[in-house]
């Protein structure tokens, strides 16, 4: 971990060495409980590796922590996220309600892990370890459609990302849609699709979100290639809200989807 999640990793290192030394344990002691050598610890306790998610999973269970840790490393994928992110991700996290209209992709919160590594792999620029923390932190923010008192989200997306699947990918593109279906089981989970022959329409300009806080108040969100931008003015956000009536009065219902979705699946299997 790079930049300002930087204090936090290096805290996690620090309390893993303290719980450690209180419990008695020698790094290689330590190692044998949770399944890793001795020199692995060291370089783990020093930061010459980066800070691995099972291992402080198996920490937390043999120092009984109750969570710590694991904890601790999603503060630290958290910090490490841009400062231009990290106002949304506020926003998403104390949000009742959501909205998010995607014409290219999955909308990252209904993600599989799959389908969300298969992504940020795209961009070769990133290391093995980079995109397996991109990966963990996009799954960690989905929790909190499962979590108590969820917020309301509804997604629409466009047909074309449905049938995405080159070479190689339609079967993760079948566990995707499983999935999504399975999400929708879910009473405060909607996902409506905008159909292939709908032709040109206002959501091609790109894609974006809209939270709704404990207040009332709006907030959007909307990302581009090389970061992204967080509006909450009167007219910026009026715009957004406008525009999500109409790309949702053009999508099919939420019936409607979940068929069109089932039948992709049986024309793949």
């Amino acid at each position: 971990m790079e930049g300002d999640a930087a204090p936090t990793a290096d805290m996690i290192r620090a309390q893993l060495r303290r719980l450690r030394t209180t419990a008695g344990m020698s790094q290689e002691d330590f190692g044998r409980l949770v399944h890793y050598s001795g020199s692995m610890v060291s370089a783990l306790e020093l930061g010459q590796r980066p800070l691995d998610r099972l291992f402080l999973a198996r920490a937390d269970e043999v120092l009984t922590t109750g969570g710590l840790l694991v904890y601790l490393l999603k503060l630290a994928e958290r910090d490490g996220q841009p400062s231009w992110f990290r106002p949304w991700l506020d926003a998403e996290r104390s949000a009742r309600q959501l909205r998010c209209f995607q014409p290219t992709l999955i909308p990252g919160l209904l993600q599989t892990e799959n389908y969300a590594r298969a992504v940020i792999r795209c961009d070769d620029l990133l290391s093995d370890d980079e995109v397996e923390r991109r990966v963990h932190a996009r799954l960690d923010r989905q929790s909190l459609l499962v979590q108590p008192d969820p917020p309301q989200f509804v997604a629409v997306v466009d047909e074309l990302v449905l049938r995405r699947a080159g070479e190689g990918v339609r079967g993760l593109m079948v566990e995707q849609l499983v999935h999504l279906v399975a999400s929708l089981e879910r009473p405060h989970v909607s996902l409506h699709i905008v159909p292939a022959d709908t032709g040109l329409h206002v959501g091609l300009s790109g894609p974006f979100n809209l939270a709704r806080g404990a207040d009332g108040g709006w907030v959007g969100h909307m990302e581009h290639q090389i970061d992204g931008l967080v509006v909450d003015g009167d007219d910026e956000v009026a715009t957004l809200l406008a525009r999500w009536e109409m790309i949702r009065n053009g999508a099919l219902s939420r019936r409607q989807s979940i068929e069109l979705m089932k039948e992709v699946v049986t024309s793949w299997t």
